[in-house]
């Protein structure tokens, strides 16, 4: 293919030529070379074919030398190819052997490994279950020795028990028929000195008595003239509660009597001022710890309180059955206890100087029982206005409530400084530890000292049995040595 195209170039680049040199001639020589190129023109046109038939000759021949080369490089190329796929054939196969090889020679290993290592382990299994079940045995054995010894030790002990039941009983048995025959005998004598002088003292009584009767009768005419003046004492007496101020003072008297019963002096004073800005002063007030100002003291205030005109005229409609009474004197009743509540918490309650309630006491258990009985007024009473409602009982009980908190109080703060004290023992005792530990270390640096002059002192006994008594200058003069050496030692 390439020779033909070399080929048609040729013949162009030829025939260019021509045309060229025919058409500087033409200009040159005028008609006589025009006729000429013209017929070298007709010659070149009758070589065509000619030219034709080699350029096509060329070109087959071309195809076929083409052909015949592509047969060559593709036979060469097959021969090649084969070749290497024979040599990596055959590395294949070489190799595939040697893995195969190893991996025969990797598991015939593994193998004796796996045998060997199953074999030992069956050793070492039947050795610890030798071991195991020695040991199991000598375990049961001795458990089976305690639990003997334990069983006679019990057994031993059961029948010492019951050795001293048996003789406690008997001793019992003994004292309680003693016992017996002394309490019958005493009662014996009892019976008959009692029957002596229930005998006597019947006869004594009886005179005495009627003498007595005499005298009492003679009393009773002369008390019937008392009676007239007690009548006369108690209107004065109901005169006195009709005045406000004298019930007042009936239960402040009655509340100073409680206080003073359960409490100390320093521990509550009479008409304190509670509340700055205010004049009014309490009757009593209680002294409650502050937290852990010890300095300053927390009030209770308490006021005695005594409704006496509606509790009246309540217990009057009670008695006369009237529904209708009794229901507006209870109003009024519950108006003048809540409006002593009010009083109570405007007068006296001043936080922080005081406690968040206030205490009201009412002088009679059946006034208080009968704000008990009025529907919801002591929770009202509590809730609403901070006071707490009590008579003489509650109060008591109210106070010993306190006074246990006071104690706790005291004993919490006696606890805090035993254990600052405990604290203060502890710290001791970890220096006194430390102080052992130093002297356990002198002690065995001592020891060490001693040991080694039991050392030196053997050495020195084994040179004495290989030489006789030397004379007392040397001997001295040894001991000097063996002295140095041995101090010497001690300081390295």
């Amino acid at each position: 293919m390439t020779m033909t195209i070399i080929l048609l170039v040729a013949v162009l680049l030829l025939l260019c030529i021509t045309v060229f040199f025919s058409f500087r001639a033409s200009q040159r020589f005028g008609d006589n070379s025009s006729v000429e190129l013209k017929i070298y023109l007709d010659h070149i046109r009758s070589e065509f074919p000619k030219l034709d038939a080699t350029i096509k000759s060329e070109i087959s021949t071309n195809r076929y030398e083409n052909s015949v080369a592509l047969q060559q490089a593709r036979e060469e190329i097959s021969r090649s190819v084969t070749s290497f796929t024979n040599s990596i054939n055959e590395k294949l196969d070489q190799l595939t052997s040697r893995i195969e090889q190893k991996l025969k020679e990797g598991a015939e290993l593994a193998v004796s490994h796996n045998r060997d290592n199953r074999k030992e382990l069956r050793e070492n299994l039947e050795s610890f279950k030798t071991d195991l079940s020695n040991t199991l045995a000598n375990f049961n054995d001795r458990q089976r020795e305690n639990f003997n010894n334990l069983t006679k030790s019990q057994d031993n002990q059961n029948a010492a028990i019951t050795e001293k039941i048996a003789a406690m009983n008997i001793a019992l048995q003994e004292g309680l028929k003693t016992m017996q025959d002394s309490n019958e005998k005493k009662l014996e004598e009892m019976r008959k000195t009692v029957d002596e002088k229930l005998h006597d003292t019947l006869e004594k009584r009886l005179g005495e008595s009627f003498k007595f009767v005499s005298e009492r009768l003679e009393a009773v005419h002369k008390g019937l003239g008392d009676m007239q003046s007690l009548a006369t004492n108690v209107g004065d007496l109901k005169k006195v509660m009709s005045n406000v101020k004298s019930r007042g003072v009936l239960g402040e008297y009655q509340l100073l009597n409680i206080l003073e019963d359960l409490l100390t002096n320093d521990q509550y004073e009479k008409n304190v001022k509670t509340k700055e800005g205010s004049g009014a002063l309490v009757e009593f007030a209680i002294k409650m710890p502050n937290g852990r100002d010890t300095q300053k003291s927390l009030w209770l205030p308490i006021d005695s309180k005594f409704p006496k005109e509606d509790y009246e005229s309540l217990v009057q409609a009670y008695d006369d059955g009237d529904h209708d009474k009794i229901e507006f004197f209870r109003k009024a009743f519950r108006a003048g206890i809540i409006k002593n509540a009010r009083d109570i918490q405007e007068k006296y309650i001043n936080p922080p100087n005081t406690t968040e309630y206030g205490i009201m006491f009412l002088p009679f258990e059946s006034l208080y029982a009968e704000v008990l009985r009025t529907p919801g007024l002591f929770e009202t009473i509590q809730k609403d206005y901070k006071i707490t409602i009590t008579g003489p009982t509650t109060l008591s009980a109210l106070i010993n409530s306190l006074q246990m908190g006071f104690r706790t109080l005291a004993i919490e703060k006696r606890s805090s400084e035993v254990w600052d004290l405990l604290g203060a023992v502890k710290t001791e005792f970890s220096a006194f530890g430390d102080i052992l530990d130093k002297t356990q270390k002198k002690l065995q640096e001592a020891s060490n000292v001693i040991d080694k002059a039991g050392i030196r002192t053997r050495a020195i006994e084994k040179k004495l049995r290989k030489v006789q008594e030397l004379p007392s200058d040397e001997s001295i003069r040894m001991i000097d040595e063996i002295e140095a050496n041995f101090g010497e030692e001690n300081i390295n």
